[in-house]
């Protein structure tokens, strides 16, 4: 097994994972599929001619039906699926109906999917349920580690891709005891997040943020971390966001078969839809009442088909952002698709000191930056500016000049606003020129054509809180320069929100001398 890494956006990545049977570029879905249930599924053939080059299926499922036969014949077989099969070893079973019907002893599971040839393979793992107490919560942490042990002997030598699932669920500091642990075994080359599923399912998204988060922050960055359950396409690339690889999930058979749409800020009730609002191969064709016409198994296998083109696009959408350097855009305005979701990437902010570490300081597709409102504010790239001037800046010039921004006339030293600060003899040779704006709070002008300084795009009506940070990043800003003997000039300008003197009282408050250049003239009047 190789993982390569060949891209990166905040703690997400691109990647190439090597099995034994071909390569899966990351991130990446795994279908979740039934061998044994043919009447309404999708087949495998399908999934495959979707673009999904991987599936997964269940090893346990698959003993207890045919036992040797099963070993004798193959995963890739069974399955029919030519392609890279991942076999999980029960938990789900075991997570969803308990001990007392579920009994998976750990090697004889090991041992039967070697037999049956999985290209990727999961022990059999205690999952954590999410009301588990935090005492039931050790135990599967436990011995989930102790099967893991117990089984590396077996799995040390062997050329399939060994997964060993985080298990701690909603007791983080047990998901980051585990994942301490874990680390250790070095004959794992990929990691999962336990039994998330029943979270999912309820939409406790902010609580899958803090298991992805403590886990990742522990785990190897160099190897791939799977999600299980992770199968609604508006979760997609927040998990990504936090560095998650690879997702499972039946989701996109289950809802089909309860008449559900997927879609990539929601799912709906087929019934409930006048129109389907998706150019694939079955929304082209059909409307919602003629698919509601048709026999129920049909029905569902056309709208599992929806679904995993569904998947399928915001998977590609999730990887063209990351190349671009516009994932935190993508996970910001998908955020917006429902108040789980929103209060989910909420949660991520959290740990955006951790995930600006892992983002890149340059990128070679990079695009201009979409500012839109209070959360834009914790961007990476705007994290690393304002840590930056606190860190390295200092005043260099007799005076300083405050010139406001305007974010739609860019770059600033060819802006209107500071033509006409040169034109009244407000600069001189000696002055340092500021300029200060919403989001970036201020910046130096000698910088404002390096990037991202005059690639970026805001609106010009900010959320209060916004302008607040600014004001107060400039009052001590001023602070320091009247401290050095440094006189101050603040320019004002009525027709930009954070140029108005009531916003920049504390400011002014300041000995400071201030200059309205925009009293009388329009400001893009450049006939002026």
């Amino acid at each position: 097994m190789s993982f390569e890494i060949k891209d990166k956006e905040l703690a997400g990545r691109i990647g190439k994972l090597v099995t034994k049977s071909g390569s899966i570029e990351t991130p990446a879905f795994f279908p979740v599929v039934n061998p044994f249930r043919k009447k309404d599924e999708v087949p495998a053939e399908k999934i495959r001619d979707i673009g999904f080059t991987q599936i997964i299926t269940n090893a346990y499922i698959i003993m207890q039906r045919l036992g040797e036969k099963g070993a004798e014949l193959g995963v890739h077989k069974i399955t029919q699926f030519n392609g890279i099969v991942m076999t999980d070893s029960g938990a789900y079973q075991l997570l969803m109906y308990g001990h007392g019907k579920v009994k998976i002893d750990p090697i004889d599971i090991v041992e039967y999917q070697k037999k049956l040839g999985s290209d990727i393979a999961v022990i059999a793992d205690i999952p954590t349920r999410d009301d588990s107490t935090y005492s039931e919560a050790e135990k599967s942490v436990i011995e989930t580690l102790r099967r893991a042990r117990l089984v590396e002997p077996l799995i040390r030598e062997d050329k399939r891709i060994w997964v060993l699932p985080i298990q701690g669920g909603i007791h983080y500091d047990l998901v980051r005891r585990s994942a301490e642990e874990g680390s250790k075994l070095s004959s794992f080359s990929m990691y999962a997040i336990g039994s998330p599923v029943t979270v999912l399912e309820r939409y406790g998204f902010r609580k899958i943020v803090r298991m992805v988060a403590t886990a990742k922050k522990v785990l190897p960055p160099d190897k791939p971390v799977h999600l299980f359950g992770g199968g609604h396409p508006m979760i997609i690339p927040l998990m990504v966001a936090l560095g998650i690889d690879t997702f499972d999930s039946a989701s996109y058979i289950l809802y089909a078969r309860e008449g559900r749409y997927m879609t990539e800020s929601g799912t709906y009730r087929l019934s409930d839809l006048d129109y389907l609002p998706c150019e694939c191969e079955v929304c082209s064709e059909y409307t919602p009442r003629e698919l509601m016409e048709l026999d129920p198994p049909e029905r569902t296998r056309l709208l599992a088909i929806h679904n995993l083109h569904v998947i399928r696009k915001v998977l590609k959408e999730t990887k063209e952002a990351i190349r671009e350097g516009r994932l935190w855009e993508l996970v910001e305005r998908t955020s917006m698709a429902h108040p789980s979701i929103r209060e989910a990437f909420m949660e991520m902010l959290r740990y955006i000191d951790w995930i600006e570490e892992l983002d890149p300081r340059y990128k070679g597709k990079a695009r201009g930056m979409f500012l839109y409102d209070t959360s834009s504010y914790y961007r990476p790239e705007l994290i690393r500016h304002r840590l930056y001037l606190e860190k390295y800046y200092r005043l260099s010039g007799s005076d300083v000049i405050l010139l406001p921004g305007d974010f739609a006339d860019k770059p600033f030293r060819s802006s209107e606003i500071f033509r006409r600060a040169l034109r009244k003899g407000l600069i001189s040779d000696s002055s340092e020129v500021i300029v200060y704006l919403p989001f970036f709070n201020y910046l130096p002008l000698d910088i404002d054509q390096t990037y991202p300084y005059a690639q970026f795009e805001a609106p010009a009506i900010v959320p209060r809180e916004i302008t607040e940070k600014m004001v107060n990043a400039l009052t001590g800003l001023v602070d320091r320069a009247l401290t050095q003997g440094k006189k101050v000039r603040v320019v004002v300008c009525r027709e930009l929100a954070w140029g108005e003197p009531s916003i920049l009282r504390p400011v002014l408050q300041k000995e400071v001398e201030v200059i309205d250049l925009c009293k009388d003239a329009s400001l893009h009047d450049v006939s002026k």
